[in-house]
């Protein structure tokens, strides 16, 4: 499962994300070339976007198929997460594998 956190550049955590996403079920079968973003994430690494890449995950989510294949709540919560990191400086999307 990866979850979500939204960190400063410190390493504090601001926000846990209630949302888990199973690789095996959905991140495993994105389009790395369409969706380079969500495609790059790995289920037992973890990854960070800063507030520049958050605007293109942000539109790689809102994409109808990504939508149905993450499920509606997690891609509004990734959402509502990114637009959190645009809204502030020094903070950070973090995609947690476990």
């Amino acid at each position: 499962m990866i979850s979500l956190q939204v960190r400063e550049e410190t390493g504090g955590i601001v926000v846990h994300g209630s949302s888990q996403l199973d690789w095996m079920t959905t991140l495993q079968y994105v389009d790395a070339d369409r969706f380079p973003f969500l495609g790059s994430l790995l289920p037992y690494a973890d990854t960070m976007f800063n507030a520049r890449q958050v605007v293109r995950l942000r539109q790689e989510v809102a994409d109808q198929s990504m939508r149905e294949l993450l499920g509606q709540d997690a891609a509004a919560e990734i959402e509502r997460l990114c637009h959190q990191v645009e809204g502030r400086s020094h903070l950070y999307l973090w995609f947690l594998g476990d």
